[in-house]
This record gives C-alpha cells, sequence and structure tokens, in this order.
C-alpha cells in the first residue's frame, strides 16, 4: 500500500509582541522616506530662493570689515543701507524713484502694446507677415543705445527721448515672441475649431490668441528686463532726476555706496517686475502644467 508523505512546511517566523510601554514598530517605504525627509525644511520657497544673495552679502561683508576691499573702490553692504537710509530721510531718494518708474511705467505702455499690435497684424495676415515681420527683424538688431543721438536729435533733451528709448526696447522682445506664440499654435487645435463651428474670428479669439498667451509673457519678460537697462544710461545723459541721475552724480564724489544702492534698487525693480509676470502667468495659464524640476 502506497503511503503519501506531506511535503514539509516552513514553520512561520516567531513574532514577539512588544513589551508593555514599547514603541511599536513600523515599517517604511522609500517613498514615506523621501517625503518624510523633504518636510525636514519647511522654509517658504520664497525664503529659500533669499539664500544665495544673502550669503553674497554676508560675504561681501565680511571681506569689506577685513579690509580685503577699498571702500572707495567698493562699498560694503552696510555703507550701502547707510547711505540709502540718509537719501530716504532726506526725500532724494523717493523723488528720483518716483521719476524713474514713470518713465518706464510710460514707456512700456508704449512699447508693449505697439508690440503687441504689430505681432498681432503679422502674424495672422501674410501680407501683415510680409511687410511688418522684415522690418522688424532689422529694426530689432539695432543697438538700442545706438539711437541716443538720434533720439536727441529728433525729440531734445527733455523726458520725450528716454521713454521713447524705453518703448523701443521694450517693443521688440514683445513683438518676436508673441509673433512666434500666435505662428506656433498647433494646427490640429485650429482645425479643431473649425469643426466645432469656429469661424475666423472665433478661432482668433478662442484659439489661436489664447495659445500665443505664453509666447507674450515672455515677451513681456524680456521687455521688463530691457527697459530697466536702457533707462540705466537714458537717465545718465541730460537727465536732472531719476536713479541713474543719482549715480551720475555720485561718480562725482566717488560714492561707491550711492552708485550700487541704484544698482541694488534697479536690480530689485527687475526682480519685483518678474515676479508680476510670474504671477500673471500662474493666473493667466492655469491650464497648462509644465515641468517644475526635480
Amino acid at each position: 500500500m502506497a503511503t503519501t508523505v506531506a511535503a514539509p512546511t516552513t514553520p512561520p517566523a516567531p513574532t514577539t509582541a512588544p513589551a508593555p510601554g514599547a514603541p511599536a514598530l513600523r515599517l517604511v517605504d522609500a517613498a514615506t522616506l523621501g517625503s518624510s525627509r523633504r518636510r525636514r525644511l519647511p522654509l517658504p520657497p520664497w525664503l529659500r530662493r533669499l539664500a544665495g544673495p544673502a550669503l553674497v552679502l554676508a560675504v561681501w561683508q565680511l571681506l569689506g570689515t577685513l579690509g580685503q576691499i577699498n571702500p572707495r573702490i567698493l562699498a560694503t553692504p552696510a555703507q550701502v543701507a547707510t547711505a540709502g537710509w540718509q537719501l530716504a530721510g532726506d526725500g532724494e531718494l523717493g523723488s528720483n524713484l518716483l521719476a524713474s518708474l514713470q518713465r518706464v511705467a510710460v514707456g512700456l505702455l508704449i512699447g508693449v502694446g505697439l508690440g503687441v499690435l504689430l505681432a498681432v497684424v503679422a502674424g495672422l495676415f501674410r501680407i501683415g507677415e510680409e511687410l511688418v515681420d522684415s522690418t522688424m527683424q532689422i529694426v530689432r538688431a539695432l543697438p538700442v543705445l545706438g539711437l541716443l543721438p538720434l533720439m536727441i536729435i529728433w525729440f531734445g533733451v527733455g523726458e520725450a527721448p528716454k521713454i521713447a528709448l524705453v518703448a523701443f526696447a521694450a517693443a521688440c522682445p514683445v513683438y518676436v515672441n508673441t509673433y512666434a506664440g500666435i505662428r506656433g499654435v498647433e494646427s490640429r487645435l485650429v482645425e479643431a475649431g473649425r469643426v466645432l463651428g469656429l469661424g475666423r474670428l472665433g478661432l482668433i479669439r478662442h484659439v489661436i490668441l489664447p495659445g500665443a498667451v505664453p509666447g507674450f509673457l515672455v515677451g513681456l519678460r524680456f521687455a521688463l528686463t530691457s527697459a530697466w537697462l536702457v533707462i540705466i544710461i537714458a537717465e545718465q545723459l541730460n537727465a536732472t532726476s531719476g536713479i541713474g541721475y543719482l549715480m551720475n552724480q555720485a561718480q562725482s564724489w566717488y560714492r561707491t555706496d550711492i552708485i550700487v544702492l541704484g544698482l541694488l534698487i534697479y536690480g530689485l525693480l527687475g526682480l519685483l517686475a518678474d515676479a508680476v509676470v510670474r504671477l500673471l502667468e500662474r493666473r493667466l495659464l492655469v491650464w497648462r502644467r509644465g515641468f517644475n524640476g526635480a
């Protein structure tokens, strides 16, 4: 008679209950461990972005305090802050800053509006492309500051040439990127709009122009940067107010603290303008999800 032998079974691993009062053990996977490591820095993103500039300022101040940097060549951050406090108390800083802001605001309003108008004409119509695009490609290759003598001859030495330079510097990047955004709209979206019954105006309003918004915002970011770069030079020539004028006067007295203060103000204004464009991107481009970094 055959006998059946049962296969040997592996006995279960002995489990030991935790002692009374001892903490219970819990298995943690890699994803949970990674997320817990990321939560170790509860700092907001804007504060982490300031870590780099803060480190630069600390090293700069340390070198100045140790005498490694001549204050007549480059003032320390503490000296720059003192000069800013004095100018703000006298009211001189506020009046010159307001003058610069007014010039940039008017120049941007004219330049951005002109750039968008030309981009729409060249992007939507073939005859507009033939008449406008080739001309704008030549114009954008011209050096902005090289036009300053002509601006002075045309508009004199008042506010008009400074505003015209800012408008010229802002119009070119807005035109190039908005035009590229209009022509970069996918043809599949246009065909889908036609299938849904959209006419020419409907396609322009609901498909083409919304699709060109990302390109416009990129151009606006470049335009803001170009505007502040141009106004620095424009305010140092035949100007009686503005941050550039203040820096030019400080050069005569070797006041590097005021010169550095003016540069920092321009940098902070550019950073603030970039933050405004980022806010517009988050508001207007909620439908687009891009890569946010690893």
